[in-house]
């Protein structure tokens, strides 16, 4: 029975009890605390409230129990902050002030009921044990909740930075703006790729009228972007190229023969509107 073998179930139930009769208090307390001294009015009553119950019950539970209740309120508290843009330190000072108000509670229970030196010992390892718990999980949870929402940002930011425009049902635009790195460089081409052959387009304008320099690495996953657009069948034009650009490309030993440029995004547009144009 763990613990229980040092002391009676009902002296526990009354420490159990005790924390129950307060918590209702003792969260109340904390949020005007927390509201005074953070400035912060997010509803965390419930969680505060939780938090109690769970120290409470995990007195009367295994460990193993224990680390799986607590470990299900620090997901939840993780999601919380990470979904309001709050930080991992306020759950951490929650935890961490409970820690001091329930170890009181325990120490008052235990001079009432006259626990023995063993017996309050092993209560206090054990909900400390539950604390420290409750810290390892809702920090693992904060970092995992914040890192996808991160990735999910970043993955909206490039999704946005590599924007393929259906002009026609036949053409699409491809406008970059600003510096093109190679992880940025790999995005457009998964992007590219997928978009052009979504969208069932014949010609893809690749407009560089904004991209201030490219570099060696840049442009050769420029033009494999071009090749992989070719073999899907789609003709890619290239517009905006700058003088400095194409000495850039020049320097680098680009060759760009097989694919026609423009110096402007209007001319690339003219071109491809009169070769459909021509089909038809």
């Amino acid at each position: 029975m763990g613990i229980l073998q040092y002391i009676q179930q009902e002296k526990l139930h009354a420490i159990k009890e005790t924390i129950l009769q307060r918590k209702e208090k003792l969260a109340e307390d904390k949020r005007l605390d927390l509201a005074m001294s953070h400035n912060i009015y997010t509803e965390l009553t419930t969680f505060r409230l939780d938090l109690l119950t769970t120290y409470a019950d995990s007195l009367l539970m295994e460990k193993e129990t224990a680390n799986e209740v607590i470990a299900q309120w620090g997901n939840n508290m993780a999601n919380l902050l990470v979904n309001h843009g709050l930080p991992l330190n306020l759950a951490l000072e929650e935890i961490s002030y409970y820690r001091d108000v329930i170890g009181e509670i325990i120490k008052e229970e235990a001079k009432n009921n006259d626990f023995s030196l063993d017996a309050f010992y092993q209560i206090i390892s054990h909900f400390n044990s539950i604390v420290d718990n409750a810290i390892q999980f809702v920090s693992k949870s904060y970092v995992k909740d914040y890192t996808e929402k991160i990735n999910y940002a970043q993955y909206a930011i490039d999704e946005l930075s590599v924007p393929v425009v259906r002009m026609t049902e036949e053409i699409g635009i491809l406008p970059l703006v600003g510096d093109l790195d190679t992880k940025r460089a790999q995005y457009l081409m998964e992007s590219a790729l997928e978009k052009g052959s979504h969208y069932k387009l014949k010609w893809l304008i690749i407009d560089l009228s904004a991209v201030p320099i490219i570099d060696t690495m840049v442009a050769d996953q420029l033009f494999k972007v071009i090749a992989g657009l070719q073999l899907l069948g789609i003709e890619v034009v290239i517009s905006g190229i700058r003088p400095e650009i194409a000495q850039t490309m020049v320097s680098l030993g680009i060759k760009v023969e097989e694919v026609k440029s423009f110096s402007s995004l209007h001319q690339a547009v003219q071109y491809t509107n009169s070769f459909t144009g021509s089909l038809m």
